[in-house]
């Protein structure tokens, strides 16, 4: 029997940010999509206006990859530049699904939905990254650029990527590290 060896998966970066914002945000948003395509990882946002929006144009517009995961039943509701639309039919509670599709989170302005992401991703273990807000909440890497954003949100997913299964809290586990 011949074993195929099982291919590569690129890393996926969550983004979440406001439904609404102002133009720092949004040009922040589309600078990180843009660095996300740049580095060959796909961008996983909640598919809806504002902050998702930008990141999401950012990431087209450098040839990435982009999927949104809609709180509604209509793929049309998500924003024009989403490559992959998921209709959950899940109001807010599709947060979780964001925060879990990620290998790292990369959190900007926002509100309560983005504060949600950002817990469920650190509950999940995975890495959060905040950049232009959040600067209150621990257990997050700050980040200064969206260039600086890509760049530690990639380098703490792949370093979370490469643990043995079951080390700390981990994919699943209960508890912050």
């Amino acid at each position: 029997m011949t074993r195929r060896r099982r291919a590569s998966r690129r890393l996926q970066v969550a983004v979440s940010g406001g439904g609404v914002c102002n133009r720092r945000a949004a040009a922040l948003a589309q600078a990180v999509g843009r660095e996300v395509a740049a580095a060959g990882a796909i961008l996983v946002c909640g598919g809806l206006g504002g902050v998702m929006e930008a990141a999401a144009r950012g990431a087209v517009g450098a040839g990435g990859t982009v999927v949104g995961v809609l709180p509604g039943y209509e793929a049309a509701s998500g924003n024009p530049y989403l490559t992959i639309t998921i209709p959950t039919g899940l109001g807010h509670a599709r947060n979780v699904l964001v925060a879990a599709a990620g290998d790292a989170l990369i959190a900007l302005p926002g509100k309560d939905g983005t504060l949600a992401e950002i817990a469920l991703a650190r509950v999940l273990g995975r890495p959060v990254v905040v950049l232009g807000a959040w600067r209150g909440v621990r257990g997050v890497v700050r980040a200064r650029t969206p260039v600086d954003a890509v760049r530690r949100a990639l380098a703490l997913a792949a370093t979370e990527r490469s643990r043995p299964r079951g080390a700390g809290a981990g994919r699943g586990g209960a508890g912050l590290r």
